[in-house]
């Protein structure tokens, strides 16, 4: 499994704070209000030049009204089931309470290495305010900012301890294909993760707004190996009220610019919608390959024309980057989930498909001599070789005398002829003429 730490707690006693303080990034959502934070987040840290995972939970509670209570509790059983060391973080501040001793009883359970982590000593009239932990009887207690970070190399010197020299899938998993999920509120994003993984990885409900974090999950089965991601609803920002909504939002913007693929996935009982548009747009801007998901397939009554129908209209909506692999899926029945991961993966390969120079000038070049970009205010346009750019999304440069004379529709011609010469089904093509 490697080297990992899990951040356990009750609610609002600064977890999330502690999850971006070791990972040095902002990747978990803080606010001062209890259950920010609901699925397992996972991150990466390295302390003295040994690499570790660290998974942030949301707040163990019982007997809340919170409807996501059962669930968060499920995600915080399995992050103290995957890791090596538990970090059980309290409140200085506030001393123990009932929700405490509960965490404390299952941790006990555990059998795991867990340390105590007294949080929010936030200045020296704090320091020992932290004794009384000392009677949860689970070792020594680590006083702790935060906020501001004393005390935390204290704890990492402590915790390393435990680890192996080296975390194999550090490297191994920045080197994956990344695919994210994407997608409006509510399509079933989190619900077809679990069904790609075949467990109760995020949390499902018919809330929309119920992922806030980008939530990473290693998918290795079938031959498969890449980085699954699941992400929060994209809405219009007009109906985006909550400032905690607001960073959801950002952050799948990011992991959309951080992915390789993404899965689009759009509702086949509302069809597409101005904002599923605005979130495919963006997809294509960024230059990611993409599959596009039509879920709850089972939902619509069909007979033997629907599908191709329903294609040929969505193709149409997509216009006119709409060169995209269209599967119809269900992730309550499971049906064609599989096609779904394998298009995602040739969608890769065609992404990252590099074609030699000397190949394209003997495929291409012939297309435009007899095909040549037309005349303006009489000046002819010659290209005189093309070849592909060191980018990461298939990019090619035509040389040529006048490239500014270039109209979109040839553009658009060169790309076509790409398309039907080399497979670039998902990706997006961008074309650029330079002076030679």
């Amino acid at each position: 499994m490697g080297n990992i730490i899990a951040i356990v707690g009750r609610p609002n006693v600064g977890k999330s704070t502690l999850f971006n303080r070791l990972t040095e990034s902002n990747h978990a959502i803080v606010k001062e209000i209890s259950g920010v934070t609901r699925d397992r987040i996972y991150g990466r840290g390295e302390w003295n030049g040994i690499p570790f995972s660290v998974i942030d939970t949301g707040g163990y509670v019982r007997g809340s009204e919170d409807i996501f209570e059962g669930e968060i509790r499920k995600q915080v059983e399995i992050a103290i089931d995957e890791a090596n060391v538990i970090l059980f973080v309290v409140d200085a501040t506030t001393g123990i309470v009932d929700l405490d001793e509960t965490v404390a009883k299952i941790l006990r359970k555990s059998k795991k290495k867990v340390l105590v982590i007294a949080n929010k000593v936030d200045n020296n009239d704090r320091v020992g305010m932290s004794a009384e932990f000392w009677s949860f009887g689970l070792g020594e207690v680590f006083d702790l900012s935060a906020a501001n970070g004393s005390g935390t190399g204290e704890i990492l010197d402590e915790v390393v301890k435990y680890f192996e020299k080296e975390d194999p899938r550090g490297e191994e998993e920045a080197n994956l294909p990344h695919i994210a999920v994407v997608g409006k509120p509510n399509v079933g994003k989190s619900s077809m993760i679990n069904a790609f993984t075949g467990e109760e990885r995020n949390i499902v409900t018919d809330i929309s707004g119920t992922t806030r974090d980008s939530i990473d999950t290693r998918y290795k089965a079938f031959g498969f190996d890449f980085m699954l991601i699941d992400t929060a609803g994209i809405r219009k920002k007009a109906k985006v009220t909550e400032d905690i909504e607001y960073y959801s939002v950002l952050r799948s913007v990011r992991t959309i610019e951080n992915s390789d693929i993404c899965i689009f996935m759009i509702d086949a009982t509302e069809g597409i919608q101005k904002q599923d548009l605005t979130i495919y747009y963006m997809i294509e801007k960024n230059h990611k390959g993409v599959v596009v998901l039509v879920n709850k397939w089972d939902l619509v009554e069909k007979d033997t024309m629907t599908a191709v129908e329903y294609e040929k209209k969505l193709r149409e909506d997509l216009a006119p980057y709409n060169d995209v692999p269209i599967i119809f899926t269900s992730a309550l029945t499971k049906q064609r989930i599989h096609k779904a991961l394998e298009k995602a993966m040739e969608v890769f390969e065609n992404r990252t498909r590099k074609i030699s120079t000397s190949e394209l000038n003997d495929k291409l070049l012939p297309i435009i001599d007899s095909n040549p970009p037309p005349s303006l205010k009489g000046k002819y346009v010659k290209i005189k070789y093309v070849q592909q750019l060191p980018t990461h999304a298939p990019a090619f440069a035509f040389f040529c005398n006048l490239p500014q004379y270039i109209p979109d529709s040839y553009k658009r011609f060169l790309e076509n002829r790409l398309r039907d010469m080399y497979n670039f089904e998902g990706v997006p093509v961008r074309i650029y003429f330079r002076k030679k």
